[in-house]
């Protein structure tokens, strides 16, 4: 007779099995993929530690967690992924959102804006739609329009602005950064979390980034500052007087950026650190 496992043997089975595959968080990450095997949100897992389970449940659980084991993010093995209080549909068509870019939109909502402004938004390189929808929840007057130079990504974000009851408050457009903005109005906000690896930073970086992630939407030429110095350009003209421009950033690009911003002329300009200290965005003022 085969031996019968419960919920909290493969726990442990797979958290070995994780730890063994260099997966960070073993423990956790095979709570969660045991967890959405069985429909179960994380914490309810506790309450069943002693369920037996049956053969079609092992199964399932044994799929996850071996894609897990090749290091497939658990963003895109569960489908899904928390930005601020949403739940976005998430895989391989766009980056997984990051804490990092949640501060940025914490950075936006704490600048002073009143929730009932008439804002006018741009997010350029919107990927799963994370920073334009959340605006969009936070701020329910504003018009924002959301671009992508992929097709596949604002399939996504359309996607997910759907699910979020979002769909009237964010037009989504196919375009390379302002390509598609020719006559367009001004705008209030410019946000952006572009690409700004470089080659070098992208070999380094963890299986699940980049193996999994598109790498087009991490790269950037110019010691990863190609993308961004056109976003500081091509902005300006396109910010009303007064208007802001808030960028994701690498952290060993600040001073040139803020250099770039005072070539093109922005009245002020300033960096700002992530919750790690690390020198992580840039507002500038028009």
């Amino acid at each position: 007779m085969a031996e019968e496992l419960t919920v909290l043997d493969v726990v442990r089975k797979s958290t070995d099995f994780l730890d063994k595959k260099g997966v960070e968080s073993p423990r956790l990450n095979a709570e969660w993929l045991i967890a959405h095997a069985l429909g179960l949100g994380r914490m309810d897992l506790y309450l069943q530690f002693d369920r037996p389970l049956i053969g079609e449940e092992l199964e399932q659980m044994r799929a996850l967690v071996a894609r897990r084991g090749k290091r497939e993010p658990l963003q895109y093995i569960q489908g899904q992924a928390q930005f601020h209080d949403l739940m976005l549909k998430c895989d391989t068509r766009a980056l997984i959102p990051r804490p990092e870019t949640e501060q940025l939109v914490e950075f936006v909502k704490d600048s002073g804006l009143e929730i009932d402004q008439n804002l006018r938004i741009l997010d350029l390189g919107t990927g799963t739609g994370a920073i334009a929808l959340a605006l969009a929840m936070n701020f329910p007057r504003a018009r924002i329009v959301a671009t992508d130079a992929s097709q596949n990504a604002l399939d996504l974000a359309s996607e997910n602005a759907l699910l979020c009851g979002l769909q009237n408050r964010v037009e989504f457009r196919l375009s390379n950064w302002f390509g598609s903005l020719g006559g367009e109005k001004r705008f209030d906000l410019i946000v952006s979390n572009p690409p700004y690896l470089t080659d070098e930073e992208f070999a380094e970086a963890e299986s699940e980034v980049k193996d999994f992630e598109p790498e087009s939407a991490l790269v950037a030429n110019d010691e990863g500052m190609a993308d961004l110095r056109v976003i500081i350009s091509g902005s300006y003209p396109l910010l009303e007087k007064s208007g802001t421009l808030w960028l994701e950033t690498g952290i060993a690009q600040r001073e040139a950026l803020l250099g770039s911003c005072r070539e093109v002329g922005y009245a002020d300009s300033e960096g700002l650190d992530d919750w790690s200290g690390r020198p992580r965005f840039i507002r500038a003022i028009k």
